[in-house]
């Protein structure tokens, strides 16, 4: 027995020996001096006892030293526990792809913490989603050369939150094999997308060139296969979803510099006939063509070179092939300053400046490009279409100035581009007049089955998508939930005049209540007798008169009045399934008592005047929020309204936070001093895709304090006897008013808005 050491250890470490090659043993030895082999050796044997094959055992071998060296030999020895986690949760092949990914991992990680946390991910990812953490480790250097740690753990949980029941769909999206996937992975990344300012960009063209265009992002489809440059046509601009490898301000700066350019196209531009031109003819004429739109935008706009100039990269001695002497052709057709060495960039600027006179005739550029192409054919410079990328990336990849003949349209990827409706020519012919009235009976069934479709009203239109907060992440999950708004089903409106008589006698306290309240914004009144405040102007003015010896005027006070009613108020109604409940000692529902204080108070605020809205909600997922218009602001609270309100009924769930930030949009949009936001609701948010119960809570309240910084008032009455404590962790203490006795919502719901409002 060696000193220190039992026989035991010798004869485990022999076998180790066995399997373990030479050069192996003295990277192990190298990268864990001293107690550290020891336990190394420990962790060895644990992977051996747990029966693991022994591609495992060499994978560690060969991993944990480059671990050690990269990060620290805790983060290595670290390997073990993780790796045999794995196998349980995992399977096999997915601790083999850990340790096979660890190296590369290291090299990413900057510190002991780090790998930590991403061994830690890939722990969750185990437990949560383990069919896609392969694909996950498999991709790991390349997400993490995007991705810090924490954006990586973001984007990890929104993957297995987003498809917690679908593991197919998880695949795919940790594949990083779909456009939804990709924009959150772009996100996390910190890069500009297209829907984070698709609106500004809408403005800049129009502002630029009076040009309203429709915006459309080109999905992308993998990570791999990724729309790289601007395309358009008469009608539509389709833009990247993202420019990689642009920092933020720099890829606001090139969508901006992109849009400006095909706006150019559309001003100066038509389509050029293909006829029998080359490829290597079809990209210069482009260019050229490309630098005409420019230089005539910039005589009318000239800080558009300012936008477009720092793209243009090129160097004045660089190489001769085709791809660099293309891209130094296009900095000298815009850079006064550029002055190249090649004769063949030299000639193309030349002939281009000297053909200023020409510049809006379009057929000088296929000139100039046809004579350029010639001499680079004379060259023999080798060009090859499928990998040509046009220069800079802000310039568009050329389509939509070419005439290639009938398009082949990919219904995949351009369907929703179809605008033109399908024209049928139907000819009749005398002869045979059975096929006359085989015709009219299809016209019959045709019109019979229009007459279905637009009757059918339970199908939503998607009208926003909205942010929802993650309290876990400490994020928004960007355009995560989508509201449609559905057209309401109409019912007799005789049962709310049924409700009128049923409570006339609240209904004529709850007039005189309302008529009397006074909700306005202060008038300000200066130089009055008396009042609550000095006004600062007519004391300076008192004081000047004073002292030049003339008789000052007294009334140095101001005061405020309310002038007149100025309140906005929108009542949004929850008629979740739960609502179809009978409340405990009546035959009434839950639903049927809000619609009838709903009513009570819809009559009480029209006869005041002040401006509201009725709304519903429920939802059914994410992305099926469900939203019903029952009264607008600019609309009567009159029998259409009625029937609306009459025919709701109650169903599916209560994802609240959607419906707050969609009923806010449209109070943002009232000019009334007050805007209030009153919420009816008898339970906690809940959907069918979140089982963890307080992650809805934190985002509705989240989207209450979004609407009160930007002063929309929330105040929300809850039905539910036991739900003050999320309904106050969401609208806060003073802001909801709890009704045990859910009969008496009637009553107190119009006395609750006089309260808000007097």
């Amino acid at each position: 027995m060696v000193e220190g050491i039992s026989l035991d250890d010798l004869i485990r470490r022999a076998r180790l020996v066995e399997v373990i090659d030479q050069q192996t043993w003295y990277a192990i030895h190298d990268a864990f001096p001293g107690p550290w082999f020891d336990r190394w050796v420990n962790g060895l044997s644990q992977i051996v006892e747990a029966d693991l094959v022994k591609a495992a055992i060499l994978s560690y071998a060969r991993a944990s030293p480059i671990v050690a060296k990269q990060v620290d030999p805790e983060a290595a020895l670290s390997l073990v526990p993780a790796a045999l986690a794995l196998v349980k949760s995992a399977g096999m092949h997915t601790a083999l792809e850990l340790l096979a990914a660890a190296p590369l991992v290291a090299r990413r990680t900057p510190d002991a913490a780090s790998f930590a946390d991403f061994l830690s991910i890939i722990g969750e990812l185990g437990s949560c989603a383990p069919e896609s953490v392969a694909i996950v480790l498999g991709r790991a250097e390349q997400i993490l050369s995007s991705l810090t740690i924490s954006g990586f753990r973001r984007w990890a949980i929104t993957g297995i939150r987003m498809h917690a029941a679908d593991a197919k769909q998880r695949k795919v999206y940790f594949s990083l094999a779909e456009g939804e996937t990709l924009r959150f992975f772009d996100r996390e990344c910190g890069a500009i997308v297209f829907g984070d300012i698709e609106c500004r960009l809408k403005a800049f063209l129009s502002a630029l060139y009076g040009l309203r265009p429709l915006l459309r992002p080109v999905v992308r489809r993998s990570a791999i296969h990724t729309a790289r440059r601007t395309t358009f046509d008469s009608t539509m601009i389709r833009m990247p979803e993202s420019f990689s490898g642009f920092a933020s301000h720099e890829a606001e700066r090139l969508f901006k510099a992109s849009i400006a350019h095909v706006g150019a196209h559309m001003l100066f531009s038509e389509r050029f006939d293909l006829r029998s031109l080359k490829p290597l003819q079809v990209a210069i004429i482009s260019l050229i063509e490309d630098a005409r739109v420019e230089q005539l935008a910039m005589r009318g706009l000239p800080g558009l070179f300012r936008l477009w100039a720092p793209f243009h990269l090129a160097d004045s001695d660089g190489s001769s092939s085709v791809l660099p002497l293309l891209a130094r052709l296009s900095r000298s057709l815009i850079d006064p300053n550029f002055v190249d060495n090649s004769p063949w960039v030299r000639k193309g600027r030349e002939m281009f400046f000297d053909s200023q006179s020409e510049w809006h005739d379009q057929s000088m550029s296929r000139r100039i490009g046809g004579l350029l192409g010639n001499d680079l054919g004379q060259m023999r410079v080798q060009f090859n279409q499928r990998t040509y990328v046009v220069q800079p990336p802000y310039r568009d990849d050329n389509l939509g100035i070419w005439n290639f003949g009938e398009p082949n349209t990919d219904p995949s990827e351009d369907s929703e581009t179809i605008t033109e409706s399908v024209r049928i020519t139907q000819t009749e012919d005398e002869n045979r007049p059975h096929h006359r009235k085989r015709a009219e009976e299809s016209k019959t069934e045709a019109n019979r089955s229009a007459h279905i479709v637009a009757v059918e009203r339970d199908i939503g239109i998607p009208v926003a998508r909205y942010s929802e907060w993650d309290y876990l992440l400490g994020s928004e999950r960007i355009e995560w939930t989508t509201v449609l708004e559905y057209e309401p089903r109409p019912a007799a409106s005789t049962v709310i005049d049924r409700i009128y008589l049923d409570y006339a006698d609240v209904l004529s306290q709850i007039g005189r209540l309302v008529r009397s309240a006074r909700v306005s914004k202060p008038l300000r009144l200066r130089r009055q007798p008396e009042g609550d405040r000095l006004d600062i102007d007519a004391c300076i003015r008192t004081t000047i008169d004073r002292r030049v010896g003339v008789v000052p005027d007294p009334r140095v006070y101001e005061t405020s009045l309310l002038v007149n009613r100025d309140l906005s108020i929108l009542v949004l109604i929850d008629i979740s399934e739960s609502t179809k409940e009978l409340v405990s000692g009546s035959t009434n529902s839950v639903f049927l008592l809000e619609r009838a204080a709903t009513a009570l108070l819809a009559e009480a605020m029209s006869s005041s005047g002040d401006p509201f809205a009725i709304h519903a909600f429920c939802s059914n997922g994410r992305n099926d929020v469900r939203y019903f218009r029952i009264k607008d602001f600019d609309t009567p609270f009159a029998d259409i309204a009625k029937a609306r309100l009459a025919g709701l009924r109650g169903g599916y769930s209560t994802r609240i936070g959607a419906a707050i930030r969609h009923a806010g949009a449209d109070l943002k949009k009232q000019i009334t001093h007050r805007r209030l936001l009153l919420i009816v609701t008898d339970g906690e948010p809940s959907d069918v895709d979140v089982p963890e119960r307080r992650y809805l809570v934190e985002d509705a309240r989240h989207a209450v304090h979004e609407l009160g910084h930007e002063g929309v008032d929330v105040f929300c009455v809850g039905l539910d006897g036991g739900g003050d404590s999320y309904l106050t962790r969401i609208f806060g203490r003073r802001s909801v008013v709890q009704i045990d006795r859910v009969t008496d919502l009637p009553q107190r719901l119009p006395m609750l808005y006089f309260r808000l409002t007097h």
